[in-house]
């Protein structure tokens, strides 16, 4: 029986936190706006997250992403390389330090 207690007491302390911190009466809304859609949405998960605003991104928007980082990578190394030949090549026309280097 003391167990019993014991973890009703800690789902009483840990629903007056979910009220405390405004959790409760955020779900309770976006369920009565669920609730009162004329036509209710294939997916319920999904009605909750962008209602509670946790929108993800689509699908296609992930990978039109995807594919400009992949592309903007690429053009990075390009530039790199092309950087590091650029340096070789004006390392030749600077005159050399008293100490034999250049910069």
């Amino acid at each position: 029986m003391a167990h019993y207690r014991a973890s009703e007491s800690k789902r009483e302390q840990f629903r007056r936190y979910l009220e405390k911190a405004g959790v409760l009466d955020s779900l309770t809304s976006v369920l009565i706006a669920l609730y009162e859609e004329n036509e209710k949405p294939n997916n319920a998960l999904d009605f909750l997250k962008q209602h509670l605003g946790v929108v993800s991104p689509e699908p296609a928007d992930v990978e039109t992403l995807r594919l400009e980082l992949a592309d903007l990578n690429q053009k990075y190394e390009l530039l790199l390389e092309e950087n590091k030949e650029l340096k070789n090549r004006l390392s030749q026309y600077e005159p050399a330090k008293e100490d034999g280097t250049t910069e």
